[in-house]
């Protein structure tokens, strides 16, 4: 347990350094799954890394030392107890953020559900009377698009099939599921921070290439990517593709060349990176399971 426990917390350093490569090098569909498999797994198996870190106090119950003494009993000692506490107190950390994460996820769907109020059940695309030029789409059952009158007003019919195209990809493909997970992993463990941020760039260059390979054109996404965010940035509303401008000019960039491949080996070694804090986890546990038998006699 001395090594293995520790394991997760080391590899949580190294998903982030690897993640925009990934990125840059593999479609993003695919990009966009194996990292938000990987963070999810290392984010679970960190935390559960704290959680055995945190029970190694058990041999501080007072209960416990006594009937080690009577015994004559030596209580091993997995790791300094001044590490174990400051597991306890990430622990306290990580319940607070995850609790926000959650809170802050129900509002926002919340609000989004409310936009759909009065509209009828079955209609895809809402059209939402508005000044400020907005689209995005509203996951659930079924998934809803809402496009406000000024973004609709501003872009060709062309681009308009390339705008709803693209928010129906997030919808088909569940982007929304993805994004939430990203973003307890993160909460669960800042360091997957920079991951969250990647994969939600993925998210839209995914939808993106969604949305080129409908309309049967990629300079027609890329110019209604740039005209929805340039009238976005005249309303002062920010982008509404939800990105900033660095970000949509690199997804008009990479929409000017071939789309990336599925290069499968990638995305199984990022699969594997994922895997290995959860196999260190499962092997820390056997350790404390056998230090708790021999702490705790008959347990």
């Amino acid at each position: 347990m001395r090594i293995d426990v520790y394991v997760p917390l080391v590899l949580s350093l190294l998903l982030p350094v690897i993640a925009p490569q990934v990125g840059r090098r593999v479609s993003p569909a695919l990009a966009a799954r194996v990292l938000t498999v990987a963070a999810s797994l290392t984010a679970a198996a960190s935390t559960w890394a704290m959680v055995l870190l945190a029970a190694t106090l058990i041999d501080r119950a007072p209960s416990v030392a006594a009937e080690a003494s009577e015994d004559g009993r030596a209580l091993p000692e997995p790791v300094p107890e001044t590490i174990a506490v400051v597991a306890v107190a990430v622990l306290g950390v990580i319940a607070f953020r995850l609790f926000h994460a959650v809170r802050a996820h129900y509002a926002t769907r919340r609000v989004l559900l409310r936009l759909c109020e009065g509209h009828p059940p079955d209609s895809e695309l809402i059209v939402a009377a508005s000044s400020t030029p907005h689209a995005f789409a509203i996951p659930g059952t079924p998934g809803r698009i809402l496009v406000t009158s000024a973004m609709l007003g501003a872009l060709e019919p062309a681009e308009r099939r390339v705008l709803l195209a693209h928010e129906r990809a997030h919808l088909v493909h569940r982007h929304s599921a993805s994004a939430t997970a990203l973003a307890l992993a993160a909460a669960a463990n800042p360091l997957l921070a920079p991951v969250r941020t990647t994969v939600t760039f993925l998210l839209e260059r995914w939808a993106d290439e969604v949305a080129a390979g409908s309309v049967g054109d990629r300079r027609t996404t890329a110019l209604a990517l740039a005209r929805a965010a340039l009238i976005s940035q005249r309303a002062r509303a920010g982008c509404a593709l939800h990105f900033s401008e660095h970000a949509v000019t690199r997804r008009i960039a990479a929409l000017q060349t071939a789309p990336p491949p599925d290069l499968w080996p990638i995305g199984a070694a990022v699969l594997a990176l994922g895997a290995l804090p959860a196999l260190g986890a499962v092997d820390a546990t056997g350790d404390l399971l056998r230090l708790l038998a021999e702490t705790l006699p008959g347990w």
